[in-house]
């Protein structure tokens, strides 16, 4: 049976999943924001005659299991999985290249962050500001070599590909 849906957590998680399905060559079925893991048994349900696929974080992936039909598991999180394929130097590069480098070194400076491994501090860069998930997910899904796209997003290309 051909998957019909994928369910994500968020916007951030559809924009990079459709970036890389592209440079990978891959047609994807529809893509569904659920707002968050809660959602997803409620959107499964408007899709219970399809078959469903879905990413999720580690620490909420008992929101999807048993809810859709396949789940790909993010460790910790979209964010996490395209800081480690690009490594913390690609990421900056990413960040160099819209500009904002000066914003993440100041961030690295307060007193909360100095201690903080890199990419945590990314993390927090990501995180800590609204729409930065939305505007460097898809960034760092097209900056990523093909190589190294991280396995859950490859494998829920692939699958979804049949």
């Amino acid at each position: 049976m051909r998957v019909t849906v994928m369910l994500v957590e968020g916007e951030s998680d559809r924009l990079a999943l459709e970036v890389l399905g592209e440079r990978m060559g891959v047609l994807l079925p529809r893509i569904r924001s659920v707002g968050g893991a809660g959602g997803a048994r409620r959107a499964a349900l408007s899709h219970r005659d399809e078959v469903i696929l879905g990413l999720v974080d580690v620490n909420e992936r008992s929101q999807f299991e048993g809810v859709v039909s396949s789940v790909f598991i993010c460790d910790p999180d979209l964010e996490g999985e395209l800081i480690r394929a690009l490594t913390p130097e690609g990421v900056l590069a990413v960040i160099a290249d819209e500009g904002e480098l000066e914003s993440f070194r100041r961030l690295q400076q307060q007193v909360a962050q100095r201690s903080a491994p890199i990419e945590s501090q990314l993390a927090r860069f990501f995180g800590g500001r609204s729409g930065n998930k939305h505007r460097y997910a898809p960034l760092m899904a097209a900056a990523v070599p093909i190589d190294r796209i991280p396995r859950p997003l490859r494998a829920l290309i692939l699958a979804a590909a049949g």
